[in-house]
């Protein structure tokens, strides 16, 4: 993910974000398919560091956890007792290591909800695939369903594809339903064959399609692109449990993410749905106006999800 530097009062507008994204050349490895090999060679032979910055909330115990084979970090706030969980599964594009937006975003969830955030750092390709990855992130919930309670998950961009699949497989194989699913610009169907993706990528400053596919032709691995595990857009939707949806329309992720919200709704999913004209992929992760107030949607969604149950007098 992109780094925007900017204090963290500072505002940028919605209408600098794109020109930016534009000028750094953030979609080069996405929009075609050598460009996009040189990334994952890249990335393969120079890991990102994946810890969180020096510099996080005060609020905020950050401890982590090497036993099951991976760094799985929590995050916790530093007073009152924290109710229920959320695993956050960060974005970039199955490729890229999680960014200071997500661990940021994963603090604020922590302080301000009140809650345990545990964010693993989980294989990236070409080491990982999506049916091992879903497997990791479906056992992490039920093993923090048995520690801390009421569990939700949430995921941006290819965290949000992971989220959605996990959340159909806890559904399937488990009969466990989240109490919420918040998706931030999520991937949905990785053929990338819808033809309205087309119409929205010249407006897209971030993403492209071609690039795209190398990195999903490793994840997919032995699965075919039509898996939910892969593309949860093609999994059934009943009794999901309610979802929290974004996009901006400058994303080719919208034309899937519109069917998405169409096909809940139509199976009875309880779904919440924010579409930002003129904004970015992920753009609640982003320092501006509209990306604050996508944050604060974010962590109400989870409040009111996490929120402890009321009891009738009798």
């Amino acid at each position: 993910m992109t780094a925007f530097h900017t204090s963290r009062a500072s505002f940028l507008s919605r209408r600098v974000v794109p020109a930016y994204l534009r000028i750094i050349r953030a979609n080069r490895a996405f929009l075609t398919a050598e460009p996009a090999r040189e990334h994952l060679r890249d990335r393969s032979l120079r890991p990102k560091a994946y810890g969180p910055p020096r510099r996080l909330r005060s609020d905020v115990v950050v401890s982590v956890d090497h036993s099951r084979g991976l760094p799985i970090y929590t995050l916790i706030p530093r007073t009152g007792r924290p109710r229920g969980n959320v695993v956050y599964v960060h974005g970039g594009a199955w490729v890229n290591e999680i960014a200071p937006q997500h661990w940021q975003l994963a603090a604020d969830i922590a302080a301000e909800v009140g809650t345990t955030v545990t964010v693993p750092i989980y294989p990236l390709v070409p080491f990982g695939t999506a049916e091992q990855v879903v497997a990791i992130i479906a056992k992490l919930v039920l093993d923090n369903r048995s520690r801390y309670g009421e569990v939700c998950l949430a995921g941006d961009s290819a965290g949000g594809q992971i989220a959605l699949s996990t959340a159909q497989v806890l559904r399937d194989q488990h009969q466990v339903v989240l109490p919420s699913t918040v998706l931030i610009s999520p991937a949905l169907e990785l053929s990338l064959s819808n033809p309205e993706i087309d119409v929205v990528l010249p407006t897209d400053p971030w993403l492209g399609k071609e690039g795209t596919r190398v990195f999903i032709e490793l994840w997919r691995g032995e699965l075919p692109l039509t898996d939910p595990r892969v593309s949860p857009l093609l999994g059934e939707m009943r009794d999901l449990g309610p979802l929290t949806v974004f996009s901006g329309t400058r994303d080719i992720v919208l034309p899937d993410i519109r069917l998405l919200v169409d096909k809940a709704r139509d199976a009875g999913v309880e779904v919440d749905y924010h579409e930002g004209a003129g904004l970015v992929h992920v753009y609640p992760l982003t320092p501006t106006r509209e990306g604050r107030l996508g944050k604060q949607q974010i962590l109400d969604a989870l409040s009111k999800a996490l929120a402890p149950a009321k009891t009738t007098a009798p």
